[in-house]
């Protein structure tokens, strides 16, 4: 009794581990369906239809507008701006800054003109060589047709010469010194005497240049201008 028992467990036994392993080693069956949902469909690949696709997209991206993707979201492309060749720039301004300039402006010529007279009187200061200076003379010729030496120490205030009208010009540079300029007046000058320090200046346009008038007198210390 004990042995049947122990055979008929041993069958069961051997049966339980025989589906077990015909289980495992079975596949699993698939269905054609099945398999179809494992995979995505193929999209259409016509030739009218990647152009016409092809064409949809670039109106859509040069409108600016979100392209469908094919998850169904929407990619926005940014719009480029073309610039207009026929448009015109407007330049900036130009800043300005206020910029102060000194200029040395010469004292302005008065309107006396030197003219050369026939016969001058000397003035206080005033010697024959000046006078040929200022008129533009040979000074031998003017002391010659004066009758005076021109190697003289002193001439009289007064004394007459006269002036060549034709012959040489002066023999050399006729200005002394450098004008416009400004003069301090010294004790016992005078427009004459300052006139002949600078050679080629008439005194008239000394007194005219400082609104000199009558006597001409000067101030000892005060500065003129020399035109």
């Amino acid at each position: 009794m004990n042995k049947k028992y122990i055979l008929i467990i041993l069958l069961v036994l051997a049966l339980t581990l025989s589906a077990c392993e015909r289980s495992a080693s079975t596949a699993p069956q698939t269905t054609a369906a099945t398999a179809l949902a494992d995979f995505p469909l193929p999209v259409a690949t016509s030739g009218m239809n990647i152009i016409e696709t092809a064409g949809t997209q670039t109106a859509i991206a040069s409108e600016g507008m979100p392209i469908p993707t094919a998850s169904g979201s929407e990619t926005q492309v940014p719009v480029v701006e073309t610039p207009d060749p026929n448009a015109t720039s407007t330049p900036l301004p130009t800043p300005t800054v206020d910029v102060a300039i000194i200029v040395d402006t010469p004292v302005p010529q008065p309107l006396v003109q030197t003219s050369k007279p026939g016969t001058y009187n000397l003035h206080q200061g005033e010697f024959p060589y000046c006078i040929a200076r200022r008129f533009n003379v040979n000074p031998d010729e003017l002391c010659s047709l004066s009758g005076i030496s021109c190697n003289q120490n002193y001439y009289a205030p007064g004394a007459l010469l006269r002036i060549p009208q034709t012959g040489g010009i002066f023999p050399g540079t006729r200005a002394l010194k450098a004008h416009p300029a400004q003069y301090t007046v010294r004790a016992g000058d005078t427009i004459y005497s300052i006139a002949c320090e600078f050679g080629d200046v008439d005194p008239m346009n000394i007194a005219a240049a400082n609104n000199l008038s009558g006597a001409y007198n000067l101030t000892t210390g005060t500065t003129i201008q020399i035109p």
